[in-house]
C-alpha cells in the first residue's frame, strides 16, 4: 500500500514509522531484525531503508603502489525491503539516489521493486563523496532530485529510458521526497529552497518527509511557508533523538541546523552518554507530543540502526 493511502487510511490519526541503515557486509540481518523486532507493537504501516553511496578505497598492491577501488560498505537495499517485507508483512520505502548510480541502473533498480510489490520509494539527490567538496553528479545518472522524482513518474507512465512500453501493469510507486525546515545547506535562501521543493511536487512527488529538526516551530513554520508556494501533500515529521554528546557539535556541523538552547544547556550538564540518551528521549518525546497534537499524519524516526531509544519514545504515544 502507498504511504498516501495509509495516511488516508488513518483518517487523522498520527502513524508511526522508522528509517534503519543497511548492516555492513558481512555483517547479518538478523542484527537488522533484532532492532526492528521491538518497534513492530507499534504498528508501523511502512519503514524506510537508506541507500548508501559508493566510495574509494586503496588497495595495497605492494612496492608503494596503491590501487584505488569503489566498493559500497552498506549495500543490499532492495534485498532487506524484500525481507522485512516478507517477515513482518509491512510496506517498506526503499531510499533511490541520483548519485551514484546511471540512469540505467536506476531504472533496473526500480523494476525490481515492482517485482517485488514494493509501492514506494524516497526519492534522493544523495550527498557529496568523502573527497568532494560539493556534489558531483555521477556520469550517465539524474543530477538532481526533480530529474530522479521525473524519471519515476515516466516509468509509472510506461515510458522508459529508451522507449515506451504500452502495458496494463505499468508500475505505480508512491514517491517521497526530502524537505528541510531550516533549509537545504546549499539553498541560498528558504524561499530558493521551497521552490526546489515544490519543483519535486510538480514532478511527481507525493509526500515529504524532513529532516530532522528540534525546534517544532522551524516545521510549523516550514509546512506554513510550504502550502503558501503551493506544495499541498503531506510533509512528514522526521525526529531523530540525541544519543551522545558529539551530537551538539555533529549535528549542526554535518546537517546545518541549529539546537536549542535548552536542550544544548540539558546535554551539556550530562555526565555521561547514558544521560544524554535519557535527554535526547525526554526531549524527542515533547517533541512528538506536541506535532501529534497538531494532527501531523506521521511521526518518522531516524533510528540509525537502534531501536531501544525509539521504542521508549513509542510506548509515550503509541
Amino acid at each position: 500500500m502507498k504511504v498516501t493511502e495509509h495516511i488516508k487510511k488513518a483518517d487523522g490519526k498520527t502513524l508511526f514509522s522508522f528509517e534503519i541503515i543497511p548492516p555492513q557486509k558481512g555483517r547479518s540481518i538478523q542484527e537488522l531484525y533484532n532492532n526492528i523486532d521491538p518497534l513492530m507493537e507499534f504498528n508501523p504501516p511502512f519503514i524506510d531503508v537508506t541507500t548508501s553511496r559508493e566510495q574509494y578505497v586503496y588497495i595495497d598492491k605492494g612496492e608503494g603502489l596503491l590501487d584505488r577501488k569503489i566498493t559500497r560498505m552498506r549495500p543490499g537495499t532492495v534485498g532487506i525491503c524484500a525481507a522485512i517485507k516478507h517477515k513482518y508483512n509491512v510496506d517498506t520505502v526503499p531510499h533511490v539516489l541520483c548519485g551514484g548510480f546511471t540512469k540505467e541502473e536506476t531504472e533496473y533498480l526500480l523494476v525490481d521493486c515492482h517485482y517485488l510489490g514494493i509501492d514506494n520509494v524516497m526519492a534522493l539527490r544523495g550527498d557529496a563523496m568523502s573527497h568532494q567538496k560539493y556534489f558531483e553528479p555521477s556520469k550517465g545518472g539524474n543530477n538532481y532530485a526533480t530529474d530522479l522524482v521525473a524519471q519515476i513518474q515516466n516509468l509509472n507512465c510506461g515510458k522508459y529510458l529508451h522507449e515506451v512500453i504500452e502495458s496494463d501493469h505499468k508500475s505505480d510507486f508512491c514517491i517521497g521526497v526530502a524537505g528541510y525546515p531550516e533549509k537545504h545547506m546549499e539553498a541560498p535562501s528558504m524561499l530558493a529552497d521551497l521552490r526546489r521543493l515544490k519543483e519535486k511536487v510538480d514532478a511527481g512527488a507525493d509526500y515529504v518527509v524532513t529532516q530532522m529538526f528540534f525546534d517544532n516551530k522551524k516545521y510549523f513554520e516550514f509546512v506554513d511557508k510550504a502550502k503558501e508556494a503551493g506544495i499541498d501533500v503531506p510533509i512528514i515529521p522526521g525526529i531523530k533523538p540525541l544519543a551522545v554528546k558529539r551530537h551538539l557539535q555533529i549535528l549542526p556541523q554535518v546537517f546545518k541546523i541549529d539546537l536549542p538552547e535548552t536542550l544544548v544547556d540539558e546535554v551539556e550538564k550530562c555526565k555521561d552518554n547514558k544521560q544524554v540518551r535519557q535527554v535526547g528521549i525526554e526531549w524527542a518525546i515533547k517533541q512528538s507530543e506536541e506535532l501529534k497534537k497538531a494532527g501531523v499524519p506521521v511521526l518518522h524516526y531516524y533510528s540509525m540502526g537502534k531501536s531501544d531509544n525509539i521504542k521508549a519514545i513509542a510506548s509515550q504515544l503509541f
